[in-house]
């Protein structure tokens, strides 16, 4: 369901000291995480503008798939669109991780967390389209698609965004703006906010298969030298490959044909579910790590891909946004209920404190994941078939694991905490 155009007010002056802003946050960017954050003010007393500059056509017909972990469930559960969602996603209540044709292989279930799964596996648009009908009953929140930002300028008691919604220009002004415009963030490139990190030499191959046997909702983490292969469950029996490989052997599989690709795809993926079928097209991409130096700025602040993003190994991407979301949208409430400036910089910091931490753990784990296991280096190969040893076998050390992974340790936003 297409949501429809709204017109911003014009900017306004009841005197010379005083402001009257159009909205008191603009959020630039509407894929799942800014539309997450949307959502979750949607109780704030907090005015919103949400600017997405792709139309909804676009938006939705993207060909991605996630892992959501528990953490995001719980959140999307807080803010009441979890029930939309669960009925089009896949749910995984177990996990194998193994290292290539090692045979001690980690399986990982419901009891070793004490929850009922262990996570979920969605397609874009089954998260994307009930974040925005869910948009529609956030009377606080208005919704500007497609529109473009072309300017922006920071002053001490706001933000003044020049727009372009359609063939027209407008100007709007906000006590804050939000970044969630992707890793190569336009609004934080206009900041000057500096980022870390680097190209890996992998990149990323994802297909969506069909097997011949049932997936039996598992999700598979196997790690070979040239980099992680994971088999991810999803709705109707078909499942989603994540393939990293180093660039010159990822661009040479996507190049072969249909049948070629599903001999090389055999290999990795093993004969437990039979013949596949490949289902749509194949997507290559470079794989890098990248860390914001800063998160805020008066007047400004980051989440999701804006701020940072990793190695996909564990499928923590999306999740690290969603949490990023919850979190600016406690801190923002919070502020607000305390009649304080959402936009000061000492207000922002809250959030980044909490949050650049907690991301930072996440990039350096799945960073030594990703170094650990793709090399054949004998002494690195003895150490991980240790700790693979011990994961099975030691189960505090596996249930810190999963509750890493997952999203369970770590700070938890209030939303999450309702259910």
């Amino acid at each position: 369901m297409a949501l429809e155009h709204s017109q911003s007010v014009l900017l306004s002056y009841t005197s010379k000291s005083q402001v009257v802003y159009d909205y008191d946050l603009a959020i630039v960017g509407g894929g799942i995480i800014g539309l997450t954050l949307a959502c979750a003010l949607k109780d704030s007393g907090l005015s919103v503008v949400l600017i997405e500059a792709k139309p909804y056509s676009v938006a939705a017909a993207k060909g991605q798939a996630y892992v959501v972990h528990l953490i995001s469930e719980r959140i999307l559960k807080g803010i009441g669109v979890w029930d939309k969602i669960l009925p089009q996603i896949a749910t995984f209540s177990q996990v194998r991780l193994s290292d290539a044709d090692y045979p001690d292989i980690v399986e990982f279930h419901p009891a070793d967390l004490g929850t009922e799964v262990l996570g979920y596996v969605a397609e874009h648009q089954a998260l994307l389209k009930p974040l925005q009908e869910f948009l529609q009953e956030c009377p606080n929140v208005t919704y500007l698609c497609p529109a473009e930002v072309v300017r922006t300028q920071y002053e001490p008691t706001g933000v003044e965004i020049s727009l372009k919604v359609g063939d027209e220009s407008q100007k709007i002004r906000t006590q804050l703006i939000v970044a969630a415009d992707g890793t190569r963030s336009r609004i934080r490139e206009a900041a000057g906010i500096k980022t870390h990190g680097w190209q890996y030499w992998q990149s990323c191959i994802v297909a969506f298969v069909k097997p011949e046997k049932p997936h039996n909702n598992t999700a598979y983490e196997r790690f070979w030298p040239s980099g992680p292969f994971a088999i991810l469950p999803l709705p109707g029996n078909r499942c989603r490959i994540v393939w990293t490989a180093p660039h010159a052997e990822a661009k040479a599989l996507v190049a072969l044909d249909d049948r070629q690709f599903l001999v090389e795809l055999s290999r990795r993926y093993g004969d437990q579910m039979g013949r596949l079928e490949l289902e749509g097209d194949r997507f290559v991409f470079p794989v890098q790590l990248m860390q914001s130096d800063r998160y805020v700025l008066p007047r400004l602040a980051l989440i999701g891909d804006a701020a940072h993003c990793c190695h996909p190994v564990g499928g923590q991407g999306l999740n690290m946004g969603i949490r990023d979301a919850a979190a600016l949208a406690q801190v923002l409430k919070t502020a607000c209920d305390q009649g304080e400036d959402i936009g000061d910089l000492q207000i922002l910091k809250r959030y980044e404190r909490w949050r650049q931490r907690e991301n930072l753990t996440i990039l350096g784990f799945t960073d030594l994941l990703d170094r650990m296991f793709s090399n054949n280096w004998l002494p690195i190969v003895m150490i991980r078939r240790i700790g693979l040893w011990v994961l099975r076998r030691v189960h505090p050390v596996k249930t810190y694991a999963l509750q890493l992974m997952t999203g369970l340790r770590g700070r938890s936003p209030e939303i999450a905490e309702r259910f």
